[in-house]
């Protein structure tokens, strides 16, 4: 692969090569987020052509260059080659708007072409332009996909950005490469990573109304509560790819969600909008066809909720975190459904409390990370700095409400006919005040992770919390 044509121009993609994404995906998703009511436009915009279509995307939304995932080794290779003397040049299916402020942030081309009005710099035009401007076999072109195969039939070498080993091959035949440029990415474990499998835990919910109904024996009801549970693990996963897609310039501000597979470029945008629809598809197939009407209603809402969240609600401060604390309370709602289990409003109440506490929690710490880095506010998100102390008033009292309606529980007619020894049950309310005060505790040193669920599944001091609270409610069972 050594470079033999330092005297021919240096032509660069843009999508999937010097960027890892897609401008036009990425603006569309932009768009869509924050004018929802586009996705009806779209269609009459595609009648129109392509270049029509790019035009009116394009024309609606910036992007901004300082935080797209680039290829920096890529570019650290245009830069050298520039210093030798060589043209650079970049060149885009990308309108002509976005190519320059693009390459005008990074200054290493010394000419930008995009899409114009007339003539959309893809694949086979993409390939006669550059014909026509340098001439055939004098330029060098990098790409990253099968509509560059077209350009390199005309390049005087290549440059290759991908990790598919069979369009390499089909590469090599059609043209010498220069250089090669892969990103080592572990496809399934940036599948289970986007996905957030470990998020499913959150889901062990559903089973909660059969275990406190003393019936998590029965085998008809508990391979229905598996159903929910996947069913509503397919859907959660794909609203968190969603949310992913609709949130990709606030998560690159993150400091933590920057590395999200779809944020980072380890993932492309197709790709994440392909997964988000057959996840969903899947879950709604599962839920019609093996699972009863009440629960698939549930499903739903749960889904249009989360999607309304995504989309506004996450925007405005103190109805998000409801929104939040009822998406768990949910999971309740449709583990009862799924299995016909009655729900008492005692666990309602107590989760109502308990997870408006985590839900709080989550905030907090997101705010204390953007203090620690000098930041004022949160990106896409209601929230100042000053807000801390509002919520840190608001998260430990949630909790504390929930261990009293817990303790009001324990006294009450129900407890009476389900506990052969309900006294023990009032050992579990100071296991729960000493798990909210714990993890608030932790949070205020900044110890806490930006998911406390997932906290509380790692942690080895909840873990002992648990067993007690579980040994204790056996006790009062037998």
């Amino acid at each position: 692969m050594a470079n033999t044509n330092t005297n021919n121009p240096l032509c660069v993609d843009l999508d999937g090569t010097l960027i890892y994404s897609d401008c036009f995906l990425e603006s569309i998703l932009k768009l869509i987020k924050s004018s929802p009511i586009t996705l009806f436009l779209i269609p009459f915009w595609i009648m129109k052509g392509l270049v029509v279509f790019k035009n009116e995307v394009f024309s609606r939304v910036e992007l901004n260059p300082e935080i797209l995932p680039y290829n920096l080794e890529l570019i650290e290779y245009v830069k050298q080659e520039r210093a030798k003397g060589r043209r650079t040049i970049l060149v885009t299916a990308s309108v002509q708007s976005i190519a320059e402020k693009i390459g005008n942030y990074l200054g290493i081309f010394d000419e930008i072409y995009g899409t114009k009005q007339d003539l959309n710099l893809k694949g086979a035009n993409k390939r006669d332009f550059l014909v026509k401007t340098f001439g055939e076999k004098q330029f060098v072109y990098a790409g990253d996909t099968t509509p560059d195969l077209k350009v390199w039939e005309t390049a005087s070498a290549a440059i290759v950005v991908t990790n598919d080993k069979d369009f390499i091959q089909k590469a090599e035949k059609i043209v010498q490469i220069e250089k090669l440029f892969t990103k080592e990415v572990n496809s399934l474990k940036t599948f289970i990573k986007s996905i957030r499998v470990y998020q499913w835990i959150k889901n062990i919910l559903i089973f909660l109304p059969l275990v406190l109904a003393h019936k998590i024996g029965n085998q008809d009801s508990l391979i229905q509560a598996i159903l929910a549970f996947i069913a509503f693990s397919f859907t959660a996963s794909s609203v968190y790819l969603t949310n992913d897609l609709l949130d990709l310039e606030s998560d690159r501000f993150h400091p933590r969600k920057k590395f999200r597979p779809l944020a980072s470029g380890d993932m492309s945008l197709k790709s994440g909008v392909i997964f988000a629809t057959l996840l969903l598809i899947l879950s709604f197939a599962l839920s019609i066809s093996l699972l009863n009407l009440q629960f698939s209603l549930i499903l739903l809402t749960y889904y249009i909720i989360t999607t309304a969240y995504s989309f506004y609600l996450k925007k405005i401060p103190i109805l998000d975190i409801l929104v939040l604390a009822s998406l768990y309370t949910i999971r309740i709602i449709a583990g009862g459904g799924a299995t016909a289990t009655p729900l008492s409003h005692w666990l309602l109440a107590f989760t109502m409390f308990l997870f408006l506490s985590l839900a709080v929690l989550k905030r907090y710490t997101e705010l204390l990370l953007m203090k620690s880095e000098k930041k004022l506010k949160t990106t896409g998100r209601g929230y100042h700095i000053e807000d801390m102390s509002l919520l840190m008033g608001l998260g430990p009292s949630s909790g504390f409400l929930a261990v009293l309606v817990f303790s009001l529980y324990v006294n009450s007619e129900q407890v009476i006919s389900l506990y052969k020894n309900p006294t023990l049950l009032w050992g579990i309310a100071p296991l729960l005040l000493f798990w909210i005060c714990r993890i608030w505790f932790l949070a205020t040193r900044g110890q806490m992770t930006d998911d406390p669920i997932v906290f509380a599944a790692k942690d080895k001091v909840s873990y002992i919390v648990y067993f007690l609270v579980i040994l204790l409610a056996i006790g009062a069972t037998i």
